[in-house]
């Protein structure tokens, strides 16, 4: 069997400007990284609260893992369930006012087996047309009627409910969306949703820790309700600075999805040691409000930045600050020209963004100085051209 056929399609998204390569990165994440045997001012992670290397978080870890070990060794429902998960659950429940919470070992897992559990080919998906990649396999894998309604538009999907005769209506939305940086307008949408007999279910990876008075995200942002929002997951990796998502509701839909979440049933849990991580990541997250009011001062300083040198921001109130650049081949050679003056963020191109869309995807972390910041503002001026503002 021959690969040529596979080999011309890699060569045709390298003409297109649309390749993708892996970067070795060979430090704790931060401010400042190594790559590739370079240092850099980093502003391309989703560590926005800077707890993926603090002291207390790696401090639990180690001692989680001295404790139960590094491997979850089983599943859940086997052998795998160690007391780390069971006390994280509880405390994530306790944090976002849920009956119960359920670990899964990574968001796009957590999305996978949330939606299949929950609708079938007798049921509709309802979803955002910038939702997240695993939000939109999750609906095409469920066999349900899969339905886009545009960008966060409750008009739009008003209509798609109202022709909907489906045994179940589940409409999916991300909080805060990954590429653009905005911020899903949830009470709308649960008003739609409900209005026409169906179930809300938001996945806020970007917004927990980061959105909110106490870091709940998007649903303690506009002070909703468990019944206004039914479903809700939240993923770990970002401002959590660990690894793995949740689920969190009622009881019988955690239950439903410990009977019916094949992602969940079948698959080794995470690690123990990282569920203790997370416990203290957790209680920063809620004891140290200063890195929301940072991060906050930070994106206003690098939007007025941005305006100043007349640059295309996308219309983000989140730590993801988005420079509309359009041309993937132009988008490339400004993340270039920035790497060059020792400043790290990724071009984001087609298929991840709509065509014509591509973009530099700055994220801020209340780890940033205003002084980096500052570097990076006037590492874009240097880099600017007539054709990029």
């Amino acid at each position: 069997m021959s690969f040529n056929d596979l080999a011309a399609a890699l060569e045709v998204r390298r003409q297109d400007n649309l390749y993708r390569q892996r970067r070795v990165l060979e430090s704790a994440q931060g401010p400042e990284v190594s790559v590739d045997g370079r240092r850099y001012l980093a502003f391309c992670s989703n560590d926005y609260l800077g707890l993926a290397n603090h002291p207390e978080v790696i401090a639990a870890l180690k001692q989680g893992a001295d404790t139960y070990g590094v491997g979850g060794g089983a599943s859940h429902l086997v052998n795998g369930h160690s007391q780390a998960h069971h006390a994280l659950e509880e405390e994530l429940a306790e944090f976002t006012g849920r009956e119960r919470v359920l670990l899964f070992s990574t968001g796009y897992m957590a999305n996978i087996g949330a939606v299949n559990a929950l609708i079938g080919k007798q049921d509709a998906a309802f979803q955002d047309r910038l939702n997240h990649a695993s939000l939109l396999d999750a609906g095409l894998l469920s066999g349900a009627r899969f339905q886009r309604y545009l960008h966060n538009d409750p008009d739009s999907l008003a209509q798609r409910l109202s022709r909907s005769e489906a045994r179940r209506k589940l409409v999916v939305t991300d909080g805060v969306f990954s590429m653009d940086g905005d911020i899903a307008d949830l009470p709308e949408l649960s008003r739609v949703t409900r209005e026409h007999d169906g179930w809300l279910m938001v996945d806020d990876a970007h917004g927990f820790g980061c959105l909110g008075a106490k870091g709940g995200g998007c649903v303690e942002h506009f002070g909703l309700s468990n019944e206004e929002v039914p479903v809700l997951i939240g993923t770990l990796g970002k401002g959590f600075g660990t690894s793995g998502a949740f689920v969190a509701g009622s009881e019988v839909l955690i239950e439903t999805l410990i009977q019916f979440a094949r992602t969940y049933i079948y698959t080794t849990s995470m690690s123990p040691a990282v569920a203790q991580a997370t416990r203290a990541s957790l209680r920063l997250v809620q004891s140290e409000s200063w890195r929301r009011d940072k991060l906050t001062q930070l994106i206003q300083r690098f939007r007025s930045g941005c305006e100043q040198l007349g640059y295309a921001l996308m219309d983000s109130p989140t730590p993801i600050q988005p420079i509309l650049i359009g041309d993937a081949g132009e988008a490339m050679r400004i993340s270039a020209a920035l790497e060059a003056r020792g400043i790290f963020i990724s071009a984001i191109r087609p298929p991840t963004v709509p065509a014509g869309s591509s973009r530099l995807r700055v994220t801020l972390s209340a780890a940033h100085s205003e002084e980096q910041v500052d570097r990076l503002l006037e590492a874009l001026n240097q880099v600017r051209t007539g054709g990029v503002a």
